[in-house]
């Protein structure tokens, strides 16, 4: 008698039949009664402009470069369009209210959050007053005597670092260039001295670039060391004005508030004459904002009785204050009166020292 096998497959060995068919209809009826029957949620549908993303997505998550500043843009314009939008609505709103609308909420910035200064100069004050009468600068403000400067550079200085000087000039009145011709400033003082100059400018420069200014009093000081940064000279700058005259410019200066400001406030002002003349409609500004003085020269005219039209002139620059040393130029052995410590003194964003 001849016996065959026949192969069985391991998947269905030793498994049950999982389903068996119910005896009773009845059984099958609970059990539809109790399962619910599950319908497909239907997801809303976005339109083109919307994007579907979760809600923690941030757009530098996106790897492509194009596509992530598309979105930027985007939610940019978004966010201008939503603030446009409130600050209209707050302006109907002022309207129809009137006269009984709430005061307008002065924005927060770092010059108005400005940390108290205990040096800040009061005009009013007697002190402020006695100094500024018996001070080095008092002469030039009582009509005494006429301010002489001398201007000039490092050893070699390029051609960008000579004009600038020469711009300078033209600024400042009664103001000569010459060249350093190697001479050390300890050498130079007593010279300007002996020819009855009343200031020493010093332009230093690094790779044909003017990057130190020294402000230098004569004949007994002080002496101001500054970073120069940003210089745009005449050529450089659009839409200016034909060349200044040589008329003495009006003098502005603004935000020097503490004493070291005030100080350094009156070692600009001497440098110009305090009789201006009027005619010629030049004006002198020295801007200080977070410690950082901008220089700017304009000329100015009436168009009518309420508006004013300037125009800039140029020379242009930006100045750091670095140092600021009793008597004149003496880099060994000098009394300082004020050193910028970068790490100590700009620790804080908005403690300033002018």
């Amino acid at each position: 008698m001849d016996i065959t096998e026949v192969p069985v497959s391991n998947d269905n060995k030793g498994k049950k039949n999982e389903y068996k068919k119910p005896k009773n209809k009845s059984v099958t009826k609970e059990r539809n009664a109790v399962e619910p029957k599950l319908e497909p949620k239907l997801e809303p549908k976005l339109e083109a402009s919307e994007t579907a993303f979760p809600p923690t997505f941030s757009v530098s998550e996106i790897k492509n470069k194009q596509r992530r500043h598309h979105m930027f843009m985007k939610f940019k314009q978004e966010k201008s369009k939503l603030k446009l939008q409130v600050k209209k609505k707050k302006k109907k709103e002022r309207e129809a209210l009137g006269d009984k609308a709430p005061p307008k909420e002065v924005p927060k910035t770092i010059e108005n959050q400005r940390v108290y200064d205990e040096t800040t100069v009061d005009p009013e004050d007697e002190e402020i007053a006695f100094d500024e009468g018996t001070d080095e600068f008092s002469a030039y403000f009582n009509g005494l005597t006429n301010p002489k400067v001398l201007i000039t550079t490092s050893d070699r200085p390029r051609g960008r670092t000579v004009r600038f000087c020469e711009q300078l000039a033209t600024v400042v009145p009664n103001a000569h260039v010459y060249y350093r011709r190697g001479l050390a400033l300890k050498k130079i003082i007593p010279q300007c001295v002996a020819r009855n100059f009343t200031y020493l400018m010093v332009i230093n420069e690094d790779r044909k670039m003017p990057n130190g200014l020294v402000l230098c009093h004569l004949p007994d000081g002080p002496t101001a060391h500054f970073k120069i940064s940003s210089v745009r000279l005449r050529k450089e700058m659009k839409r200016r004005g034909k060349d200044p005259t040589e008329h003495s410019p009006e003098v502005i200066l603004n935000n020097f508030t503490t004493r070291l400001g005030h100080s350094i406030g009156r070692l600009f002002a001497a440098l110009f004459p305090q009789d201006p003349q009027f005619v010629g409609r030049q004006v002198a500004t020295f801007h200080n904002q977070r410690d950082f003085i901008f220089f700017r020269f304009h000329r100015y005219i009436f168009k009518n009785e309420k508006k004013v039209g300037i125009q800039e002139l140029g020379p242009r620059f930006t100045l750091k204050l670095r140092s600021l040393q009793k008597g004149t130029f003496d880099s060994k052995f000098g009394e300082y009166e004020w050193v910028l410590k970068r790490h100590e003194m700009d620790a804080c964003r908005r403690k300033f020292q002018i």
